[in-house]
């Protein structure tokens, strides 16, 4: 299977662990993005000889342009959020892994889309803050979304039946739970950043590893699993696995239920979303049902973990609901690994966004942009 690739993101967790993939299965790379890591983003050129670059940064985008300028065939260099958009319209890929982190992976998911470019989707906040102009936009340019989340691209291969997606009732997505599971809110009060960033089974970036520590990123699941597969709040069912084995199930009209099982390691999704429909060579361990003793189930603690109820109560009030809970959220976990709130008060800020206003209606795409930053603004104001 020849395919071109083009990578958001590809000095992170997902974006390093993507180019394993693409290694193994010969993909050829059209355009790499990153942020500020020069130094690997350099090695990553020159083993893969993408035609476009992308640094949004422009103290990096400068040491980059250096280099660059020692190249017999340098790539061709693209700077800021602009020149992350362009990365993402203009690489002439077959498909765009986005793998940019938090809001800032909006525009170019919508650029990709709006060039008719199918978008493998690991910035779950692109459905998140804009998930009606995602929508849109990948209808009106007939191109594919592809989810690279675990738990999405679980429930995406239990649906690849057409009959399997008529007779869907509802989604269980599944959560590891985090590294606070069971643990109360007094239990919680002093825990510190390095407590916070221990994930029992996934190897993460910063950012999204506290996501999963508050539940956040459940909560962010849910609004994008609406989103993907077409559903109401109410038909997504958050269930506590700690194994990190199944990764998401679906249940169907009959009550019978399907689950996709692996080992917690993201290179399967990322894999399937690069060669659907078909599957690719093996990248990632079997699952050992030697070793496999035991697979449990719980119930997220809502009452605990604030920021999965204040999920659910955005998409709920639709609009521009899930919008303020994301921009709340990432000003809240800046400030936390600053030192400067504590662990708790990050689903406390970010109820109290999404309570602040009603936020429904249609929007636009600069709409999304000012309740972003409103939303920021307020958590700043409140402390």
């Amino acid at each position: 299977m020849s395919k071109k690739v083009t990578l958001l993101g590809s000095t992170g967790s997902i974006g390093t662990q993507s180019l394993d993939v693409i290694r193994a299965e010969g993909f050829e790379v059209s355009g790499l993005a990153a942020h500020t890591q020069t130094d690997l983003l350099l090695r990553q050129v020159e083993e893969f000889h993408p035609a476009m670059v992308a640094v949004t940064d422009e103290r990096a985008a400068d040491k980059v342009q250096a280099a660059f300028a020692n190249m017999v065939h340098a790539p061709r260099l693209l700077r800021g959020a602009e020149g992350l958009r362009t990365l993402a319209a203009q690489s002439g890929a077959d498909v765009v892994l986005n793998a940019v982190v938090g809001a800032a992976g909006l525009p170019a998911t919508l650029a990709a889309l709006e060039s008719g470019c199918d978008v493998a989707l690991a910035n779950k906040e692109s459905l998140v803050t804009g998930g009606a102009l995602v929508l849109e936009a990948a209808e009106k340019h007939n191109a594919k979304l592809l989810p690279v989340d675990s738990e999405h691209s679980a429930i995406f291969q239990c649906l690849q039946d057409a009959y399997s997606a008529k007779s869907l009732q509802k989604i269980l997505l599944t959560a590891s739970g985090g590294p606070f599971f069971g643990k109360t809110r007094e239990e919680l009060l002093h825990v510190t950043k390095e407590d916070a960033l221990r994930h029992p089974n996934w190897s993460m970036g910063a950012k999204i590893t506290i996501d999963s520590a508050t539940l956040m990123n459940k909560g962010l699941e849910l609004i994008e699993a609406v989103w993907l597969f077409g559903l109401a709040p109410r038909q997504v069912e958050i269930v506590v696995q700690r194994q990190s084995i199944i990764h998401s199930m679906v249940q169907f009209s009959d009550h019978s239920i399907l689950a996709q099982l692996g080992v917690p390691d993201m290179r399967i999704p990322i894999q399937y979303a690069l060669t659907w429909p078909e599957r690719g060579k093996p990248c990632a361990p079997e699952l050992d049902f030697d070793t496999l003793k035991s697979i449990t189930f719980d119930r997220a603690d809502e009452e605990t973990f604030r920021c999965l109820p204040a999920c659910k109560r955005a998409i709920e009030k639709g609009g521009l609901a899930p919008c303020a809970a994301n921009g709340a959220n990432e000003e809240a976990v800046r400030l936390f690994l600053e030192d400067k709130i504590s662990f708790l008060q990050i689903g406390e800020l970010v109820e109290r966004v999404v309570e602040k206003d009603s936020y429904g209606g249609a929007y636009t795409i600069a709409e999304v942009y000012e309740c972003d930053r409103m939303a920021r603004a307020y958590i700043l104001e409140a402390l």
